[in-house]
């Protein structure tokens, strides 16, 4: 529980929480309740799941009167710096469990309770206000006006004449539709609907701000809403959609019986780390996929793969392992699967060299578990299969075996690896010839292949050998990061980078053993290891941006220059335990990163933080492979005894 005295920390008050509804929608916002992002939405729904993600109601402006005094329960942030009304004077605590939840003092001895969930059953965002304790007021009167706009998640919303601001009334339910070409917004309640349309304008947005972007929005109010709490508690079910005329249960007691459901279904998931596992977890055509962040990233296929070992198999999830894999194994194409969906549907982009090899190590994972049908392994054995013959006869974007075995990819103008950072024309790190990861996973997939296809044998024993004699740099011991740089043979980069990491923990095979392999870990962790994961470059080369922050360009020329993600400390921590053992491992590199479960990204943990002390968290503030890491890390040290 995050308990907030005064005088409040701002911070604090900006650390942000996550509904999803598991179709790519989702709500979420801040614990001071004032908006900060674009995306920060009570509802916020997805119109080609997972894609077609829209924002229908932005907030609420709610506040509390009794006696003459009103008492704010939420605020806003409005341009250039004002934050209005105050809410904090009241507010006592918030936490995330098992939803989040807002308590308020009112009086000298009551407690006003604001709770906000996603029902995952109907995609319905409930929003319940309750008084507890000795001292409740009779006379308190609660006002909710909703604040609306209606447009994609990615834009922001100004004052126009275009909007609607018909209200349709049916029994305890009220619509509107400000934009015909978007799904009418249905507002359940047991409260008093007046119609009062007007324009709250200038809402500010400090992380856009903070990040070079437009940062400012007008939005919408059709009218309001007023509860009283003789009877019941003032409740608000919103959805996106639906008919209205098919609700008869009276809301009240249906919010009753979604939150039952709701608090069934995640205490079936288990731990905190699970419940925000779910999160990430969504519908895609008939299956399933991973969105690799939140709130602005879709289903990326390389962050799938690497995310579901941690967020999916480990957690013994596997019926939903087995559609993911089994749902993108349909995509494959050249022996290449799509990197990125784009956000509204379209032809998929196949532009990484990793995505298809990462595949077939999840596909690895998910067999190993040995719970696969028949029918399963032979689809997955089969697309395994064509991606090796994809590489070996060649593909997309120079992607190719050479003669020596081993994977180069590359043309000017394109990024293939994880280090995928391109501004305009401009590729950050373009990677151009043989990345050393890359040979990783080819060498492990061509050893899963090799167990029911012994073809695939001789060509990982050449690669093996072949990246052994090409990869050792003799002045350190440790790996080089790139050779055959921009195709020309012979030629080497010894950035020192967390790629090497990979031929000694993070795959199923280690690729190095012995002198190298402890190299390996000991260059890593003298120049890159942070608390918050790994640096993407080390901070004595000449390239190195110590910082995240900024405009497009300053960001993404930063994103794979010494800016740290938290996703590879999963790699260098099996590293460690396969060569140091798992004795003190959690209190030595997890510690961090559980402190950071409470900051930020409440119960997540965020995609990139600054490669400089303090290592300020950036990105999307809830990352799929970085929470998946996490819990990959946390199995195999229960195996290790760590």
């Amino acid at each position: 529980m995050t308990r907030l005295d005064a005088p409040f920390e701002r911070q604090r008050l900006e650390d942000e929480w996550l509904e999803a509804d598991g179709f790519g929608g989702f709500a979420s916002g801040t614990v001071g309740t004032m908006r900060t992002r674009r995306y920060h939405a009570l509802l916020l729904t997805a119109t080609q799941p997972p894609a077609g993600r829209v924002v229908l109601v932005n907030g609420v402006e709610a506040w509390l009167d009794m006696d003459g005094t009103r008492v704010a329960l939420t605020m806003q942030h409005y341009a250039p710096d004002v934050l209005y009304p105050d809410a904090t004077a009241n507010l006592l605590s918030f936490d995330t469990a098992p939803w989040p939840t807002w308590r308020y003092r009112i009086g000298a001895r009551a407690m006003l309770i604001a709770e906000l969930f996603v029902a995952k059953e109907s995609r319905e965002t409930v929003l319940r206000w309750r008084f507890e304790g000795a001292d409740v007021p009779r006379n308190a009167t609660l006002s909710v006006r909703p604040l609306l706009s209606g447009r994609d998640y990615h834009a922001l919303h100004h004052e126009n004449p275009a909007l609607d601001f018909s209200a349709h009334i049916d029994g305890e339910c009220a619509s509107w539709q400000p934009y015909g070409d978007l799904p009418a917004i249905v507002a359940a309640t047991n409260g008093v609907y007046v119609h009062a349309p007007d324009w709250y304008r200038n809402f500010c947005y400090a992380r856009e701000r903070e990040r070079g972007l437009d940062f400012t929005e007008d939005l919408a109010t059709p009218g309001m809403f007023s509860f009283d709490f003789a009877h019941h508690e003032a409740v608000m079910i919103l959805s996106a959609g639906a008919d209205s005329s098919a609700v008869r249960i009276p809301t009240h007691e249906r919010a009753a019986a979604l939150a039952v459901i709701e608090q069934q279904r995640r205490t079936a998931l288990g731990s905190r780390l699970q419940r925000s596992a779910d999160a990430y977890v969504i519908a895609r055509r008939d299956g399933h996929t991973i969105l690799a962040g939140f709130p602005w990233f879709t289903d990326w296929g390389r962050d799938t793969f690497i995310a579901m070992r941690g967020l999916l198999i480990t957690q013994g999830r596997l019926q939903y392992a087995e559609s993911i894999l089994l749902e993108w194994a349909d995509m494959l194409s050249e022996g290449m699967l799509p990197n990125r969906f784009p956000d509204r549907g379209g032809i998929p982009e196949y532009n990484a060299v990793d995505a298809s090899l990462w595949f077939a190590v999840a596909a690895h994972d998910y067999l190993a578990t040995g719970h696969a049908l028949v029918a399963t392994r032979s689809r997955l054995q089969r697309a395994i299969d064509a991606i090796l013959e994809g590489y070996s006869q060649g593909t997309r974007f120079g992607i190719v075996v050479d003669e020596d075995g081993l994977v180069r990819a590359g043309v000017p103008g394109v990024q293939l690896t994880w280090m995928d950072a391109k501004v305009g024309d401009f590729v950050v790190t373009p990677r151009i010839g043989k990345p050393v990861e890359v040979q990783a996973l080819w060498i492990n997939a061509l050893h899963v292949a090799a167990e029911w296809n012994p073809r695939w044998a001789e060509a990982e024993a050449r690669a093996r050998d072949a990246f052994l004699q090409r990869f050792v740099d003799p002045s350190t011991g440790a790996l080089f990061d790139l050779v055959d740089v921009d195709h020309v043979p012979g030629t080497i980069d010894r950035s020192i980078r967390p790629n090497q990491i990979f031929a000694a923990g993070g795959l199923p095979f280690a690729l190095v053993e012995d002198a190298t392999a402890d190299a390996v870990l000991s260059q890593v962790e003298a120049h890159l290891l942070t608390p918050l994961g790994l640096r993407t470059l080390a901070p004595s080369d000449p390239a190195y941006r110590g910082t995240y922050a900024g405009a497009i360009f300053e960001r993404d020329s930063a994103y794979h220059q010494g800016t740290v993600w938290p996703w590879l400390i999963g790699p260098f921590i099996q590293a460690w335990v396969r060569l140091r053992g798992a004795q003190g491992v959690r209190e030595r590199f997890l510690a961090p990163l559980y402190a950071h479960l409470d900051h930020g990204g409440l119960d997540h943990i965020c995609e990139v933080a600054d490669g400089d002390a303090p290592h300020a968290p950036g990105g999307t503030p809830c990352q799929a492979w970085s929470l998946g890491e996490l819990l990959r890390i946390e199995k195999l040290l229960g195996e290790h005894g760590g």
